[in-house]
């Protein structure tokens, strides 16, 4: 069975008279532990499947199967315990609280887990410790590089433990070294077992992946490449 599966998927905005179609009749499959790239032009529609993949935003039109469950079952038992539960996210621009501790930022997704205080404490520095950052717990993300922030970005991420890590554009804000770096702890992850989907610009990010889907106009290129991973180890 496929980990995520979505069936003539359609975004459209607008009214009658003008009808903007984000996404076009999308199908795609991805198995449980892929690492797949979503590549494609500004305005192709590749932050739009992330937020209906990560159920931030829901389809027009289609059906969305994640982990065998149709979007209409999990909007039964609640999306965003859904979401909080099994879905990851990492952004370009880290999207983390300025006024709160690194600390703080990695056990927010823990508010709403049944867990004492320092359950959530032991969790979120465990994590800190598995990206390289749990002597840097007590600073506040101003603090930090670039790349550090990004850590830590991860680590929330990761800290409720999901099944599938969404990041988008997650090297665009870094030099290529940092960037080269965050890759390598995804692809770490990704072997791990992690399901992740990148959405990039860059080639030779989405060369490590194991597929490369491309969109144009909010369709997929049927001419999608598939690629070896290289530089993973």
């Amino acid at each position: 069975m496929d980990f995520i599966n979505l069936k003539n998927i359609k975004k459209i905005y607008g009214n009658k008279n003008h009808l903007t179609f984000a996404l076009n009749d999308i199908n795609l499959s991805i198995k449980q532990g892929e690492m797949i790239a979503i590549m494609g032009p500004s305005g192709s529609g590749k932050s739009t499947l992330l937020n209906i993949l990560g159920l931030i935003d829901t389809p027009t039109e289609g059906d969305y199967f994640l982990n065998g469950k149709s979007l209409h079952e999990i909007r039964k038992n609640k999306m965003h315990k859904t979401r909080n539960q099994m879905i990851g996210f990492v952004f370009q621009y880290f999207a983390l609280l300025k006024d709160y501790t690194v600390l703080d930022n990695v056990i927010l997704p823990l508010t709403y887990r049944k867990a004492s205080h320092k359950e959530r404490i032991s969790k979120a520095k465990l994590y800190l410790e598995k990206v390289g950052l749990k002597e840097h717990m007590h600073k506040t993300p101003d603090e930090l590089s670039g790349g550090q922030q990004q850590r830590v970005a991860i680590a929330r991420a990761l800290v409720c433990e999901p099944e599938l890590i969404l990041a988008d554009e997650p090297t665009g804000n870094l030099d290529r070294k940092t960037g080269e770096e965050i890759i390598h702890l995804l692809l770490q992850l990704n072997k791990e077992g992690k399901t992740i989907i990148v959405v990039t610009h860059d080639v030779d990010v989405a060369k490590k992946c194991d597929r490369i889907i491309e969109l144009i106009d909010g369709k997929v290129n049927h001419d999608t490449m598939t690629v070896e991973k290289v530089g993973n180890s």
